[in-house]
């Protein structure tokens, strides 16, 4: 019965997923997977059981998505198979989505590998059926308020998550106290990854930091090194607890020709990371994999290969300008992005967008945790708001006194800078943005003979 149960599962999953691709033009991302669940509730762990090499579950705030695609991509180098939910649908459903369309029509799964990207919220739920041999955290920020309270509750429900899996392996980011302290009190078994040198020169500022007391006793910690928000060397002067030395780091880490290169175990990588915090993105899939036991031999190969932004972070050539496309959902991830700015000496053209649809989170008192100041040392020409909160942001700026622009159509303003701006153009977007934003830009890319216009305010 229970064979016949998957089959079936399977077999309507892919076909769900079929009518969707074919109607609507999309991944069925989530869809297939809940169709599946209906048919066959234990079909994740079914699926789970044949993985063959082992499982990694990539969790936290920022980097998850990043972290998941280059640890694929590895695998994929290394001439291994492996399961993704590479679309970014980490819920449950999208999860059982990765696997049963990657199995045959028998319901049968050949696989070395699964990589898999799980929402914070979503981990208490998802990590007992998937049973991951590594649970991979990258950090642990402020995001979507409304939605995942404060950090405590972030906190707490990672804690209860790994709880549920007490044999799994836990790879960290120690220079994150936040979620070291969490290794700390679950007490498994651990790796750590993490950066002992300076590399974050724009973005060692001391705002958007979520906390600098130490957990265990209430004293505030030491830094000897700040890279950005409260990731760095810490200590606490009362109870002794520190940051330990990371099993993993990357050295001799320089930026040529906007290119980071660095050390990782002694291998040499000339990565096409162009931002600082992607060199955190590679330990973490470095260390990751070496915890499992996957190989790594042509693991500098596959990095030099991988294109970090992932649709998140993209370059576009419209109408002969430069137009930058980047994710910011929160605190630190945008001050990370005016850092990036700030870097670029070229005269710019900067526009945000920022809504409060369900995915974003309804709360954007966070923009009031961000430093807007660097923005004047950026060499913007013009700065324009767009977005259903456009005002909130052209708000904030205006008490660092920064000229801005609020408009409504991000098409017609994209267009009008492509022709008439500086050349330069960096596009920021909360969540429910993105993928919009990215299929617009991939059509104004590719149809690249728009003539020139004036564009209205509206």
């Amino acid at each position: 019965m229970a064979g016949f149960q998957i089959k079936l599962a399977v077999i309507c999953a892919k076909t769900v997923n079929l009518i969707i691709r074919k109607l609507f033009r999309r991944n069925g991302s989530v869809f297939p997977g809940y169709i599946a669940r209906l048919i066959f509730p234990d079909i994740l762990p079914h699926m789970a059981g044949m993985v063959r090499g082992g499982i990694i579950a990539v969790t936290g705030t920022n980097g998850k998505t990043t972290v998941n695609s280059l640890i694929y991509h590895i695998l994929k180098f290394e001439g291994k198979t492996a399961v993704i939910n590479g679309n970014g649908a980490n819920m449950l459903n999208g999860v059982i989505s990765a696997f049963v369309l990657a199995a045959d029509n028998t319901g049968a799964l050949s696989t070395d590998y699964a990589c898999i990207e799980v929402d914070e919220f979503a981990a208490a739920q998802i990590f007992p059926l998937l049973r991951p041999d590594c649970v991979l955290l990258t950090n642990i920020f402020r995001d979507q308020m409304d939605r995942y309270g404060e950090m405590d509750s972030v906190c707490g429900k990672i804690r209860l998550a790994l709880s549920m899996v007490p044999k799994t392996r836990l790879t960290v980011n120690c220079d994150d106290f936040l979620s070291f302290t969490l290794a700390r009190q679950w007490g498994g078994m651990t790796a750590t990854y993490g950066i002992n040198e300076k590399v974050f020169d724009l973005f060692s500022s001391p705002e958007a930091v979520e906390s600098t007391f130490c957990y265990f006793c209430g004293e505030k910690l030491e830094f000897t090194l700040s890279h950005y928000g409260q990731l760095g060397v810490y200590s606490c002067p009362s109870c002794g607890f520190r940051r330990p030395e990371p099993d993993d780091t990357a050295s001799d880490v320089r930026l040529k020709d906007g290119r980071y290169l660095f050390k990782v175990d002694g291998i040499s990588v000339i990565s096409r990371a162009d931002e600082p915090y992607n060199i955190y993105n590679t330990l973490a899939a470095y260390a990751a994999l070496k915890s499992i036991g996957a190989p790594v031999h042509d693991f500098q190969k596959a990095v030099e290969a991988f294109e970090y932004g992932n649709r998140r972070e993209e370059i576009f050539r419209i109408n002969g300008a430069r137009v930058r496309l980047c994710l910011a959902k929160n605190p630190v991830g945008l001050q990370q992005k005016i850092s990036l700015m700030a870097g670029d000496n070229a005269p710019k053209d900067i526009v945000f967008q920022i809504n409060d649809r369900a995915q974003d989170g309804r709360d954007v008192s966070w923009l009031w945790d961000v430093n807007f100041g660097y923005l004047k040392k950026s060499g913007a020409a013009a700065v324009f708001t767009t977005g259903t909160r456009r005002f909130d942001i052209a708000l904030r700026m205006k008490y660092e006194d920064i000229s801005n622009r609020p408009v409504r159509n991000l098409r017609k303003l994209l267009m009008h800078l492509s022709m008439n701006g500086t050349g330069n153009i960096y596009v920021i977007v909360n969540y429910s943005g993105l993928y919009v934003a990215n299929r617009m830009l991939h059509k104004l890319q590719k149809k690249g003979n728009a003539r020139k216009g004036q564009f209205k305010k509206k």
